[in-house]
């Protein structure tokens, strides 16, 4: 059922995909919560769950039926125009479960490991990091999104329609110093309630810039957590992503196929794009990296049984917090180990 009050921060989504780590295995009326066709499982440190737009098979678990409506999520194709977007994404602060990282993706990214890999990596990391690609160096951006003003109609019209642009120009703020970034992230259960509670109205003045802003997924979390104090020493500076850019990049990033598929494993990242719907890789990575049968569950530790006659293993359901990582976690590790070397971390915080 569409809520009238959350169209204008939705019409801007980017297909997006939700993955909450949450500490608690149970819905509210105590029925478990079990993995998705993509993603979804549990620990007992900690749990995730992702919806899916890349298959008509992401349907959760049966047994999940607590949580069906954590799925609806209203989508807009002009999301570029779409200036209010950011706190579209953010989870409702009266969530069930106590979750510890948000996590977007569009429907054209893909998983390159499985759930029990990424849970089990996450599972031995501070529950402060924020994975959040950013830079001050906004260099174009300054006089292509910063300085103009625009109208989005989407805030006041029940109809979709482009923005429009204002004559008159703005100057860069003061107040606060203008970060941009991918649009990808995995941030914090503190973090995301400080933006959604502002207990020193940065959030919510950072919000209002940016409601004028093209393209605000690029830069308005990036801004928020560089200019709070309270969070500048958490971020490491990675989109957790393996996306194939031209150079100089281009607006968009090329489409990934199975030529791309070694460079995707050897980057370490959890995560890729873009995809084309059904392309080939697809299923490569499915058989050779999440283990997936066509049409099944990305397996974990929970699913006891067997793929005799094209079973699907995670039809019986076992012990849901066990988790059986792949090498997939070990990938992950590296990844998030690089990123943490003295090096790396501290100096590209914020920077």
């Amino acid at each position: 059922m569409e809520r009238k009050w959350i169209f204008p921060l939705a019409i801007g989504s980017i297909v997006s995909l939700f993955l909450l780590f949450l500490t608690t295995l149970t819905s509210p009326d105590g029925m478990p919560l079990l993995p998705l066709q993509r993603y979804y499982s549990s620990a007992a440190s900690a749990s995730i769950f992702v919806e899916s737009k890349l298959s008509p098979c992401s349907d959760f678990h049966p047994t999940a039926t607590a949580a069906p409506g954590l799925f609806n999520i209203r989508l807009s194709r002009r999301w570029r125009h779409a200036p209010t977007h950011p706190p579209g994404a953010l989870p409702s602060p009266q969530s069930d479960g106590d979750w510890d990282w948000f996590i977007n993706l569009s429907a054209s990214d893909y998983p390159l490991i499985t759930q029990d890999d990424l849970l089990y990596t996450f599972s031995h990391l501070p529950r402060d990091l924020n994975f959040i690609d950013h830079t001050s160096n906004i260099g174009w951006k300054e006089f292509q999104r910063a300085k103009p003003v625009i109208v989005d109609p989407g805030l006041y019209m029940t109809k979709k329609s482009d923005v429009f642009w204002i004559t008159q120009r703005r100057s860069v703020p003061t107040a606060f110093k203008l970060f941009t970034g991918s649009a990808w992230m995995a941030l914090s259960r503190p973090f995301i309630d400080y933006c959604i509670w502002g207990w020193d109205n940065l959030p919510r003045t950072v919000l209002m810039y940016y409601a004028n802003f093209i393209s605000s997924p690029e830069g308005y979390f990036h801004t928020v957590i560089c200019n709070a104090q309270e969070f500048q020493n958490t971020t490491v500076n990675s989109d957790l992503h393996f996306i194939s850019w031209d150079n100089p990049p281009k607006q968009h990033p090329h489409y990934l196929t199975v030529d791309d598929m070694q460079r995707m494993v050897d980057s370490n990242a959890p995560f890729a794009r873009k995809f084309h719907h059904d392309d080939p890789v697809l299923e490569k990575i499915d058989s050779e990296l999440l283990f997936r049968g066509k049409d099944m569950l990305v397996p974990g530790g929970w699913c006891t049984g067997n793929r005799e006659n094209g079973t699907d293993p995670c039809s019986t359901v076992g012990n849901i917090t066990l988790l059986r990582p792949t090498a997939g976690a070990k990938r992950l590790e590296n990844l998030i180990s690089y990123l943490l070397l003295n090096d790396n971390f501290r100096p590209r915080q914020c920077k």
